[in-house]
């Protein structure tokens, strides 16, 4: 049953949080691990339903799955070995378009028939950019509308291809290397601009054999046949996750949070880069490696934020890097001294809503001011916002956004469809009614 939540501006952020696991990491972690050969061991596995929806997947394939308080252990099949629950498997990927993308790249090289769908957003989202090379690589998958789940994948023999995304997407590249590790021979792939390496970090820490290639940018392959080794591996801090957080620790008066261990992924960190660029006041400490990945902890305090006097426009390679946080990224321009504008983020328009659509309405409905644009938006800064009703049109990242735009506003501002959080971050709600002094949020 869906909730609005109801929070009174303006309001003030300090304290420590602990976000949880990445679900970026938490999704790959987890379907490598049900394919290795072994016993792997998860601690801090991603919280999100998203990413629940993946450890669900998996099971019904056939690996089994261990949980504790201290996390998972996933019981590898080997590449080849799952055994469904049933023939044709169905599979529910729920609202996550990263489980039915990655994981349709398993899938396609096993000897049995899987159906994979989700719920009507899900349903929306474009999958033609995963069956075109999947189809290249021998795979039979018919699609609705040729394009949208569900998804029937008649698994089987793959070749090996040489594939040039049109799109910069990790998914899109998670799933044709996954596909490539069950190909027979090297799998390349390249895409126009560098999206998230998680893939290509994690495969590693498996013992897949991959290759990054230093002489062609944003190309990679990967050789197919060679069975996974299991892993100990401990799920960073979601930087996606505390985004929400930093950005109302810098925009409100007052305030200042610290998070511990958080991914700093560099693929990850264009947000926290684009701030400090503006002139906020963030400050990392603690930073190491772990697993391939950069870890540390971040400081987050109130800033006066400022563009050059010509405007700040975000466009080109950096969009990918920052697709998951623009939302949050709109509500902070308003608090922003100067002109901010995003253009080709057109990717936006086909996300769990459409995120431009969606980002606009919401500015408008406290009383900000912003220009639309096919691929993106601008705002002008600074702004003072009001209470008023935010519909999320069930998009977690659009009510976690809209939160903070909350405690900025004055009056009480009303997100509908509030509980759509819990899709990536179930523990936001109460995670910022303690950081806000408990006075703040009311259901």
């Amino acid at each position: 049953m869906s909730s609005s939540m109801r929070i009174k501006g303006p309001g003030a952020i300090r304290g420590e949080v602990a976000v949880p696991g990445d679900k970026s990491l938490s999704h790959r972690v987890a379907m490598l691990a049900s394919i290795a050969r072994g016993r792997s061991r998860i601690r801090n596995f991603a919280s999100s339903v998203d990413c629940h929806s993946t450890l669900a997947c998996i099971e019904r394939l056939g690996a089994r799955v261990e949980r504790s308080e201290s996390g998972f252990i996933i019981h590898g099949t080997g590449l080849w070995g799952y055994r469904p629950v049933e023939i044709p498997i169905q599979l529910d990927a729920g609202n996550s378009g990263s489980t039915i993308r990655m994981l349709s790249g398993i899938l396609a090289a096993q000897n049995f028939t899987s159906v994979i769908d989700g719920d009507a957003s899900l349903r929306r989202r474009p999958m033609r950019r995963i069956i075109e090379p999947l189809d290249l690589m021998g795979a039979r998958i018919t699609a609705e509308a040729e394009t949208f789940a569900p998804l029937t994948i008649a698994g089987g023999k793959l070749q090996p291809i040489q594939f040039a995304s049109r799109v910069a997407s990790a998914q899109v590249k998670t799933c044709v290397l996954f596909a490539g590790l069950h190909a027979e021979g090297r799998t390349e792939f390249t895409e126009p601009a560098a999206s998230r390496n998680h893939t290509e970090l994690m495969l590693a820490e498996f013992g897949a054999r991959i290759e990054i290639d230093q002489t062609t940018p944003h190309a990679m392959s990967i050789e197919g046949g060679a069975e996974l080794s299991p892993v100990d591996y401990r799920v960073a801090g979601d930087v996606s996750s505390a985004a929400f957080f930093i950005a109302g620790a810098i925009a409100l008066a007052d305030s200042g949070i610290v998070l511990r261990d958080v991914n700093l992924n560099p693929t990850r960190t264009a947000f926290i880069n684009v701030l400090t660029q503006l002139g906020a006041n963030i400050a990392t400490a603690n930073v190491r490696t772990e697993h391939g990945e950069l870890i540390g902890d971040l400081h987050a305090s109130s800033s006066e934020l400022k563009t050059p006097a010509q405007g700040f426009t975000l466009a080109g390679d950096i969009i990918p890097n920052l697709i998951d946080e623009i939302p949050i990224l709109a509500v902070m321009a308003t608090q922003v001294e100067g002109r901010i504008a995003v253009r080709g983020a057109q990717e936006l328009r086909i996300k769990e809503s459409d995120r431009i659509k969606t980002v606009v309405a919401g500015l408008r409905s406290l009383g900000g001011e912003i220009d639309e644009f096919d691929d993106g938006f601008a705002v002008e800064g600074i702004q003072r916002l009001k209470g008023g009703r935010v519909e999320t049109e069930g998009d977690h990242r659009i009510a976690m956004a809209f939160a903070i735009a909350g405690l900025m506003a004055a009056g009480t501002t009303e997100i509908i469809d509030a509980d759509c959080a819990g899709v990536s971050f179930p523990e936001f709600y109460d995670l910022l009614d303690a950081a806000t002094g408990g006075a703040h949020l009311e259901y």
